[in-house]
């Protein structure tokens, strides 16, 4: 097997792993959230279904100088209210959120730089 092959088989498995974690997530987090009054309206904008689980993950797991920056922007209203996330969730919420988020983020980065390799005709 090439170094490619490899490369493409642990992001298919990371990929499993993210698809286990979102769902975790969504089960564990952000349907308790979606319950509670005071959180219900600050998941963040919904796109599409489930995009409140990762504004969600997001708005826990980024750190709150970041986050706090996003406050001041003029598409603040997309994002999720931070404070009052961290409030409602607690510790174990907020690891699952990281391991979630931070993998997501590295196997869709990884997955775009093999797409662009690929194209540049780095594998063959």
């Amino acid at each position: 097997m090439t170094i490619d092959g490899i490369i493409v088989l642990a992001l298919i498995g990371c990929l499993v792993i993210v698809g286990i974690l979102f769902v975790a997530f969504g089960q564990i987090t952000v349907r308790r959230l979606r319950k509670n009054p005071a959180t219900k309206g600050n998941l963040g904008v919904e796109f599409a279904s489930g995009w409140d689980i990762l504004n969600t993950a997001q708005a826990v797991a980024l750190p709150k100088a970041l986050t706090d920056r996003f406050k001041e922007s003029p598409l603040s209203a997309m994002f999720a209210n931070t404070d009052l996330l961290r409030e409602h969730t607690s510790t174990f919420d907020r690891v699952l959120a990281a391991i979630f988020f931070w993998l997501y983020v590295f196997t869709v980065a990884s997955l775009i730089a093999m797409l662009i390799l690929n194209t540049l005709g780095v594998f063959y």
